[in-house]
């Protein structure tokens, strides 16, 4: 791997030869857990600017119609997040000479507020190829991480590092994007139009020039233009606002149709019936030719699904049941996804498991074999079950001697499950019958009988775990209480999964780690912590919340708890604070805790929600300056005792105790706001 540094450059066909389609991305860490950054790519011609404002890609519109460039998204690592970009370069329009990748805060944020910042650039394998940790950007609220530009026939990466003072508005208008309103915008973008307002619009100055950091190399292409020179009439333009975006997508309607159905016993007709399935073999076959055939048909939804394993945009097909040669038994794997674009085929074999049935090895080993003979790029296995970093599913032999490289990849029924909500309910897709097809895929996964639920087992250590805790047994270091980590890190990332899916938002566990911390490690520490103390912590980020979804379950009480932090405001009296909070929190459940958090010290006032309505002021300290430095709302309930996903068991009820919490609590909460700094001179509570 190629360690870069900042205005260094070096030819992709020189570090691999599958570089006809690359994932680059980009990564960041938060002390807090709760800084981000959006990313954006432009396409440059010649002179440095775009072609039209359909060359640059952002939050609101993430996917390139020729398919070379698509927004992945954002996954959870140790470090804290990474926002993944695919870009199949053998689909780059003739024109464009290069291609600018860069992110951006919003409002007053800076990326000195984060920490390893850097890029990475992997091929088609997955194998990453070279590393740019970003430096000297503290000040600036827009990085250039790096472009891919082309010498000839080859494409070149250079690590730019180049920062902003004026946000994505200021960097976008200097590449040439028109930021100003689109007057043809139609109605049905209005409210788009206002939440990209507040993002975007008043960010900065867009005439302000660029931070000066280093100069390019000579010899090489300017990583930045000169800033765009006022002209004539400027002052009569229009106050800039955001990107012009993609136009509005199809999407189910909020509110079903009334039925004409005679009485509630009558079923509606499906495409995809569940009820004739009786055994494994039968939920497997049926989920990998609904899931693969949905694919095909579908481009947004398929392309989705393999971009992220380094899959090129074009025509696919999809095959169920193949008979492949291997050795003297040939094998069947359960399908295959072939991409052809350009001529060139993508090619990866699919290994499918329902209900809790557990990958093969042996199997997934032959498939890695029969792909690499047969010059394959990819096996993507899918389950139930959920990957975590550090520590694979199923362990597999890689052959050293062959050139050809396969890579290995998993997906999670919940996962797809996530991907078709997301289209489907919130970002849309291309025309109704796409919708319809996505709807009854979804409706498939959904049913009690399809074996296609997600995580839904806590592993046999869960019941000698708990008894171990309640009798003081457990001692540290028992294997038994590394596997129940390992389950609940899987449960908290499908439950990330299950609650974006529903709230159109990003929704990532946030690492309990620093920066750079072996995650193996890490879950043996928790292991240890779980013997002494007998609790599963986690924390969910959730887009637009005012602070750190927390979820702790306490084993040895049996108590789910739900809670999150939010700041005081910068400004105003303590108890008009206090009765706005209580009005806010109107439709609340009466049982819901409140604590009032005081600089300084371990804790304040608390009492239920119940209480406090009367006399908001109860919520106030009564030391004279004490300083408030916000309130922590919790609920609890009774956590489910069983290790499956039954009514009573415990994944149903962390499942249940965080939408309850989200949306009887966290949405009725003002958005994000920054948190006040400490002051020497406290505010008084009278």
């Amino acid at each position: 791997m190629r360690e870069m540094v900042k205005g260094s450059n070096v030819s992709l066909s020189a570090l691999s030869e599958n570089v006809g389609s690359v994932i680059v991305s980009l990564g960041w860490g938060s002390p807090t857990g709760e800084g981000d950054a959006d990313v954006s790519v432009l396409l440059l011609d010649g002179n440095g600017k775009v072609r039209s404002d359909a060359d640059f890609y952002f939050y609101n519109n993430q996917v390139a119609a020729d398919g070379s460039v698509q927004l992945l998204g954002k996954t959870p690592t140790a470090d804290g997040s990474e926002d993944r970009i695919s870009f199949d370069l053998t689909a780059v329009p003739p024109g464009t000479d290069r291609i600018v990748v860069a992110a951006s805060r919003y409002k007053d944020a800076r990326f000195g507020d984060l920490e390893g910042v850097k890029l990475s650039l992997a091929d088609g394998s997955g194998d990453e190829l070279l590393r740019f940790a970003v430096d000297d950007v503290d000040s600036v609220s827009a990085v250039i991480f790096g472009e891919l530009y082309r010498r000839g026939e080859e494409w070149k990466f250079r690590a730019v590092g180049q920062g902003y003072d004026t946000g994505l508005a200021g960097l976008a208008t200097d590449f040439g994007v028109n930021i100003e309103d689109d007057a043809q915008t139609d109605e049905a973008d209005e409210a788009d139009e206002a939440q990209d307002h507040a993002r975007l619009g008043d960010q900065a100055d867009t005439t302000a020039p660029p931070s000066t950091d280093a100069p390019a190399p000579q010899g090489t292409l300017g990583a930045v233009p000169a800033p765009r020179r006022a002209e004539a009439g400027d002052e009569q333009r229009k106050p800039s606002t955001r990107p012009r975006t993609a136009k509005k997508k199809v999407t189910l309607p909020k509110a079903a149709k009334k039925t004409l159905a005679e009485n509630e016993s009558w079923k509606e007709a499906r495409l995809f019936p569940v009820s004739v399935l009786k055994s494994d073999r039968d939920r497997e076959m049926r989920a990998t030719s609904v899931l693969l055939s949905v694919m095909a048909q579908v481009p947004e939804f398929g392309r989705r699904l393999t971009a992220a394993f380094g899959a090129p945009a074009g025509r696919m097909e999809t095959f169920t049941e193949v008979t492949l040669p291997h050795g003297d038994s040939p094998r069947r794997p359960d399908g295959v996804i072939r991409v052809e674009r350009a001529g060139k085929l993508w090619t990866a074999l699919v290994e499918t498991k329902t209900n809790g049935n557990a990958l093969k090895a042996e199997q997934v080993q032959a498939y890695m074999d029969i792909a690499a003979r047969r010059g394959y790029e990819a096996v993507i296995t899918l389950s139930n079950d959920v990957a975590l970093e550090g520590s694979p599913l199923v362990d597999v032999k890689i052959d050293g001697r062959r050139k050809h490289k396969v890579a290995l990849w998993h997906l999670s029924w919940a996962e797809v499950a996530h991907q078709a909500q997301m289209l489907i309910r919130h970002e849309g897709v291309g025309n109704a019958a796409h919708a319809w097809l996505l709807q009854e895929l979804l409706h498939y996964l959904q049913h009690e009988n399809s074996g296609c639920h997600g995580f839904q087992n806590m592993g046999p250590a869960w019941v000698p775990v708990r008894n171990g805790i309640d009798d003081e047994t457990l001692c540290q270091g028992d294997p038994r209480a590394l596997e129940v980590v390992e389950n609940w890190e899987r449960l908290i990332r499908q439950v990330c999964l299950r609650l974006g899916g529903e709230l159109g938002q990003r929704v990532l566990p946030v690492p309990p780690t620093k920066r750079g911390s072996d995650p193996k490690a890490l879950r043996d520490r928790l292991a240890d912590r779980l013997c002494t103390d007998g609790k599963l912590q986690a924390e969910l980020r959730i887009e637009g919340a005012p602070g750190v979804l927390a979820i702790s379950a306490d084993l040895r009480t049996g108590k789910l708890r739900t809670s999150i932090d939010i700041p005081a405001p910068e400004q105003g009296y303590p108890l008009a604070w206090a009765k706005r909070l209580v009005r806010r929190l109107a439709e609340a459940p009466a049982d819901l805790h409140v604590e009032t958090l005081v600089e300084g010290e371990t804790g304040g006032p608390r009492g239920t929600l119940e209480r406090l309505r009367p006399e908001p002021a109860d919520m106030l300290p009564r030391e004279n300056g004490a300083q408030i430095a916000g309130s922590r709302l919790s609920l609890f309930k009774s956590m489910g005792s069983g290790r499956g996903n039954a009514e009573s068991g415990f994944i149903r009820s962390v499942d249940d105790a965080v939408h309850r919490f989200y949306t009887t609590v966290v949405v009725h909460l003002d958005a994000t706001t920054p948190r006040r700094a400490p002051s020497k001179a406290g505010a008084t509570t009278g």
